[in-house]
């Protein structure tokens, strides 16, 4: 039974709002991917269309575009993707892949239309 708490984003007024989906309407959003637009009405909103930009998975770790599928690595980082660090330093960081699985918590979705 998957579970997710799915951020909606509006660029033009910069608010969000929080849903929470279940059941079959998680199962609609598992296999989509980061840049993947999707229909609002799963999660109740008419006349929207939402673009993937990102999200986490139950333990924190972040969702990142250049890692295929949704597993668990650990990569090497120097600069932007959840860093702070100084110049030339480079750290390993554990993040998620591209696609939403059941161990996803929440997606971050902007409106596009």
């Amino acid at each position: 039974m998957p579970e997710f708490k799915v951020v909606v984003s509006n660029p033009k007024d910069g608010s969000s709002k929080t849903f929470e989906v279940k059941d079959q309407q998680a199962r609609a959003l598992i296999g989509m991917k980061i840049g993947d637009v999707f229909d609002g009405v799963i999660l109740g909103l008419n006349n929207v269309k939402l673009k993937i930009t990102g999200g986490s998975d139950r333990s924190g770790f972040p969702m990142m575009a250049g890692i295929q599928g949704g597993v668990k690595k650990s990569v090497i980082l120097s600069r932007g993707f959840g860093m702070k660090s100084k110049k030339y330093q480079r750290k390993r960081k554990t993040v998620r892949g591209n696609m939403i699985t059941e161990d996803t918590a929440l997606i971050n979705t902007v409106i596009v239309e």
